[in-house]
């Protein structure tokens, strides 16, 4: 994939940029892998905003991933790799040689036509998914399961890849894409190879319309407010924010307070934190 720029015809285009989409098949979403999606602008049931800067944005559709690939031994055709909305990863359009269908994440060099498969005993190959405990390390692996038999639930955005460092008694030792080493149970399933769409991260949005088309609407700054709305707020003219770190609205420190729950059950499973 490349990413497309544009003459500055205006200030929003001097900076935008946009997938040019070459990977994908120019195919409409298969529709019996579709769900409605309802939004809720951050509301909660009481109609409260719990979740600030959310409405808006275009109508979407969620397509329904298959997250576990436990069809073991039966081979899929890759039919079309599409776009999804939901996500920064493509999807793959996979038939079954039964006739099922089914989308999968579309990991890089995925093309339409060739094969996938899944199993214990299935070839390493770019798509194929299987246990940990049957896949070499070193290998590139993504959509990693956490539990045996709950479906992928790490290294699922796009250009992600985790790395089989290690395998000991019950577990795999895996290096996240993070930096984080973490051990994961060796008959937990992962797929062979890394997220496509690697050049996500080059995109930039641009403008403000492109934000408002994702469902996200503008964020005004504590320092402009009145002290009644955020404690960076108040003052006569342009000032500091008067406090030792930024707050939130609710008067919680920000930036750099840590936010994971102390004492959580996983910390056993991760054997050297990111950043260290």
């Amino acid at each position: 994939m490349a990413v497309k720029s544009f003459r500055p015809t205006s200030p929003a285009k001097r900076h935008m940029t946009v997938a040019d989409y070459s990977e994908l098949t120019d195919k409409k979403p298969e529709k019996s892998l579709l769900a409605k999606k309802k939004k809720t602008s951050g509301r909660n049931n009481y109609g409260r905003i719990t979740v600030r800067h959310k409405g808006g944005g275009n109508r979407q559709k969620i397509r329904i991933i298959d997250w576990k690939r436990q069809r073991d031994g039966i081979p899929a055709t890759v039919k079309s790799i599409e776009y999804d909305p939901n996500r920064t990863a493509y999807i793959a359009l996979i038939q079954y040689v039964d006739g099922q269908k089914a989308y999968i994440l579309a990991p890089q060099g995925l093309k339409e036509g060739m094969e996938v498969i899944s199993g214990p005993d299935v070839d390493i190959n770019i798509g194929n998914t299987l246990p940990l405990q049957n896949i070499p390390i070193g290998t590139i692996i993504h959509n990693v399961e956490m539990y045996p038999g709950r479906g992928a639930q790490l290294v699922r955005s796009a250009g992600a890849s985790a790395n089989l460092m290690a395998k000991e008694n019950k577990y795999a030792q895996l290096r996240m894409p993070s930096g984080e080493y973490r051990m994961i149970p060796l008959n937990c399933r992962a797929t062979v190879g890394s997220v496509g769409n690697i050049e996500h991260e080059n995109i930039k949005i641009g403008k403000a319309g492109r934000n408002r088309h994702r469902g996200v609407r503008p964020g005004t700054r504590g320092l402009a407010m009145n002290p009644v709305d955020h404690p960076h707020g108040g003052g006569e003219g342009a000032t500091s924010i008067g406090l030792p770190s930024p707050r939130t609205p609710w008067g919680k420190p920000t930036m750099g307070k840590k936010t994971r729950k102390k004492r959580k059950e996983s910390d056993r499973y991760i054997v050297r934190r990111r950043k260290k």
